[in-house]
């Protein structure tokens, strides 16, 4: 079946779009900060235990992803700091409450906080997604005093119900449709929703957990994407999300290719960093 959510159209046979400043890309760096629950299986593994059981709790890999939220995001956001570049952080709600100093971090800086379920936990399990949806957005709201404009699912699941329910929950744009490189406005039974290009393929965790490339590979990956988005961006407009997570790329071996991409990309003109509403007030306005 075809997609029920969009209208199909060839990417190089739209209207050209024009970003502010006639940039040709838009780069939207975006940092998963989640929070897995100790007493349940772990959302990702990367050590499996001894005779391949089951093991509660998994003191292991708890300490893995725990290692970047107390060290990795902070190596991260150092680097985008010193570049002066906002991110746009996909966060599961609860860590407001339970890792506070990150969310204030990220406000301080002038990123975004885009919802990204409650905990780590696909929707598809959820016994009331519309539940965990409105939850989410009343925590953030809560905290930042702002409630999130944008959504994406925890490992981007959805029902077939999802883009309904967050429309009517408030959401404006969606981020679990990595199936284009310019936005475009999807089909919901009520409102509007807009779906901004994510990515399966500048994210580190095919890159790193399943395909298992060396350090490099998502600086090269990076510069490789941005050069062909750049050529094509001279006739209409591009938009490049960097997906990473702080217990992947935060680390000592990896980060300092999470810092060369943009040093790469900061050498050309016509480019804009720009968060997941920045991008979306673009389209509306331009679209």
């Amino acid at each position: 079946m075809s997609n029920p959510r969009a209208d199909y159209s060839s990417l190089f046979d739209r209207p050209p779009l024009t970003l502010p400043g006639k940039a040709r890309v838009a780069v939207w760096p975006v940092i998963n900060v989640e929070e897995w629950d100790i007493n349940a299986p772990m959302a990702r593994t990367v050590l499996p235990p001894p005779q391949g059981v089951t093991v509660l709790p998994d003191i292991a890999n708890f300490g893995w992803f725990d290692y970047g939220l107390r060290a990795g995001f902070w190596r991260m956001k150092r680097v985008l700091d010193r570049y002066g570049i906002r991110a746009t952080v996909s966060l599961n709600a609860s860590i407001c409450h339970s890792y506070p100093q990150l969310v204030d971090a990220s406000l301080a800086s002038g990123w975004e906080m885009l919802g990204h379920g409650f905990v780590q936990r696909a929707l598809n399990t959820e016994p009331d997604e519309r539940e965990v949806i409105r939850r989410s957005i009343a925590t953030i709201k809560a905290y930042t005093g702002k409630a999130p404009r944008g959504w994406m699912g925890p490992g981007l699941a959805e029902t077939f119900h999802t883009p309904d329910i967050l429309a009517e929950e408030g959401i404006e744009y969606v981020c679990d449709w990595c199936n284009d490189d310019q936005p475009y406005r999807m089909h919901v039974a009520q409102g509007s929703l807009v779906s901004i290009p994510y990515t399966v393929e500048l994210n580190d965790i095919p890159i790193y957990i399943i395909q298992h490339h060396r350090s490099p590979e998502i600086f090269e990956r990076a510069r490789d994407h941005f050069d062909t988005l750049y050529e094509e961006g001279a006739t209409s407009a591009r938009i490049m999300a960097i997906s990473t997570h702080p217990y992947i790329t935060g680390v000592p071996h990896r980060i300092k290719y999470y810092e060369m991409i943009f040093n790469y990309i900061r050498q050309f003109p016509d480019v804009v960093f720009m968060t997941g509403s920045e991008i979306l007030d673009w389209y509306n306005g331009v679209a």
